[in-house]
C-alpha cells in the first residue's frame, strides 16, 4: 500500500476501530465506581448490582452471533452504524433510569447494539491487510481494547466528582455520538460488495453453523476465552476487591488497573514486535506458559501475603501482560479458518468469551470473592484450561483449508500442525 489514501487509512483504521472496541469494555467498567451511589438511591443490595454487568454481558452475548454474518451480507459500515446508533439512544435511557428494572431494560439494549461497533470492527484489520501487517495493527488495537477496562473506572471516578451516577451513562452517549459521526466521515467500506453472502437466513445461519461445527475453531476460541477470563474475574469484581477487600475509595481504581495498564502495553509491544520474527503458534505457546506461571505465583502470593499492596495486584499484572502478547494472533488464526466468513467467526467468538464472562461475573465472582486467594485460585483455574485447549489445538491434525498467503503457513507466521 503505498497511496496517499492508503497511508492515511494504515494510521486511521486502528484508531478508528479501537474506539469502537472500547465501546463494550467502557460499558462493563466505567458504572463500577457508581455501584454504591446507585445502591443506595435504588434502594437494593451491592450483589443485586452485579446484575448491571451480567445483564449487559449476556444480552451483549446472545446477540453476537448475529452482527458479524449481518455484516458478510450487508458490509462492515452498515451495521456497525446501526449498533452504535442504537447504544446512544440506550445509554440515554440507562442515564434517566428512576429504578434497577428500568436500568437493565436499557442495559440488555446497550448489550443488544454494542456489538454493532465491538464484534464488526474486528474483522475490518483482516479484510484490508495480511501477515505481519495485519498482526502489527491488531495489536495497536487490542493494546486501547484492553486498556479500557483498566482506565474506564478510573475516568468513571473522575465523573463521579462531577456530578451524580448518570453522569457515567451520559458520559457513554456522548462517546458513541462521536464514533457515529467519525465512522460516516472517515471509515471505509472493507467489505465489497462481490465478497458478500447472501442476505437469507438460510445462508446467514449456514456460515455460523460452518464455524460451530470446526472443532479446531472452538479448542483455540476457548482457549483465548478461558485465558482473558482469567484476567477478567479481577476486571468484573473490582468493586469488591478494590473497595471491600482492600479497604479503598472509590478514586483508588488506580490501585489494581495501574499495573494492568503497564502490562497491557508491555504485551501489545511483544505482539507487535514478534510480527514477523517469531511464529504465531509459538508465540501463543510461550505467552501461555507465561500466564500459567504468572497464575501459580499469583495464587502463592494471595494465600500467603493476603490483600496487601503491591504484592496482590503483581499477578494479575503478570496475566493480562501474557493474554495481551497471545491474544491478537490467536483472533487472527481465527479469521483465518474462515477466509470468506470472517464475520461469523468473529461473532461466534465473541459470543463464546462474553458467555463466559458473563458467567464470571454473574455466577462465579459472588462466589470467589470471599478473599484475594480465592480469587486467585479462580483466575489460575480458567488460565490452566486455556493453555490445555491450546495444546490439543496444536496437537490435533489439520483439515486442509484455503491458504490466505499462498506460502503454506498461517497468515501471522505460525507453521500449521
Amino acid at each position: 500500500m503505498t497511496s496517499p489514501a492508503d497511508r492515511r487509512l494504515r494510521w486511521l483504521l486502528p484508531t478508528i476501530l479501537a474506539g469502537l472496541s472500547m465501546l463494550g469494555p467502557f460499558s462493563i467498567d466505567t458504572p463500577f465506581p457508581a455501584f454504591r451511589a446507585m445502591s443506595d438511591d435504588f434502594g437494593v443490595t451491592s450483589d443485586e448490582m452485579q446484575l448491571v454487568v451480567s445483564t449487559y454481558l449476556v444480552s451483549f452475548g446472545l446477540m453476537s452471533p448475529f452482527h458479524g454474518p449481518l455484516s458478510d451480507a450487508l458490509g462492515r459500515k452498515p451495521v456497525i452504524l446501526g449498533g452504535v446508533t442504537a447504544y446512544v439512544v440506550a445509554s440515554v435511557g440507562c442515564a434517566l433510569s428512576p429504578d434497577l428494572g428500568t436500568l437493565l431494560v436499557f442495559r440488555v439494549l446497550q448489550g443488544l447494539s454494542a456489538g454493532g461497533g465491538v464484534i464488526v470492527s474486528r474483522t475490518l484489520i483482516r479484510d484490508v491487510y495480511e501477515g505481519a501487517e495485519a498482526q502489527r495493527l491488531m495489536s495497536r488495537v487490542m493494546m486501547i481494547f484492553a486498556l479500557a477496562p483498566a482506565i474506564a473506572p478510573v475516568i468513571g471516578g473522575v465523573l463521579l466528582q462531577v456530578g451524580p451516577w448518570p453522569v457515567t451513562f451520559w458520559f457513554m452517549a456522548l462517546a458513541a455520538l462521536l464514533l457515529v459521526a467519525v465512522v460516516v466521515v472517515w471509515l471505509p467500506e472493507t467489505h465489497p460488495a462481490e465478497r458478500r453472502i447472501p442476505l437469507r437466513v438460510g445462508a446467514l445461519v449456514g456460515g455460523l453453523a460452518a464455524v460451530a461445527r470446526n472443532g479446531r475453531f472452538h479448542r483455540v476460541a476457548w482457549s483465548a476465552a478461558l485465558t482473558f477470563g482469567g484476567q477478567f474475574i479481577y476486571i468484573s469484581s473490582a468493586s469488591i476487591i478494590v473497595v471491600d477487600l482492600l479497604g479503598l475509595g472509590e478514586l483508588d481504581f488506580w490501585v489494581l488497573f495501574a499495573p494492568l495498564v503497564g502490562a497491557v502495553m508491555l504485551g501489545s509491544q511483544l505482539s507487535s514486535w514478534a510480527a514477523g520474527r517469531i511464529p504465531g503458534n509459538r508465540l501463543v505457546t510461550g505467552s501461555l506458559l507465561f500466564c500459567v506461571t504468572a497464575a501459580a505465583a499469583n495464587v502463592a502470593v494471595a494465600t500467603t501475603v493476603g490483600p496487601v499492596l503491591p504484592w496482590v495486584v503483581l499477578g494479575p499484572a503478570l496475566l493480562a501482560l501474557g493474554t495481551v502478547a497471545a491474544y491478537p494472533t490467536m483472533q487472527l488464526i481465527l479469521l483465518d479458518l474462515f477466509p470468506s466468513g470472517r464475520g461469523s467467526a468473529v461473532s461466534l467468538f465473541t459470543f463464546f468469551t462474553l458467555l463466559l464472562n458473563g458467567t464470571v461475573a454473574g455466577a462465579v465472582a459472588p462466589f470467589v470473592t470471599d478473599s484475594v486467594g480465592t480469587v486467585a485460585l479462580a483466575s489460575a483455574a480458567m488460565v490452566a484450561a486455556g493453555l490445555l485447549l491450546w495444546l490439543w489445538h496444536l496437537g490435533s491434525p489439520a483439515p486442509p483449508t484455503h491458504d490466505p498467503t499462498g506460502s503454506g503457513r498461517d497468515s501471522v507466521g505460525g507453521t500449521r500442525t
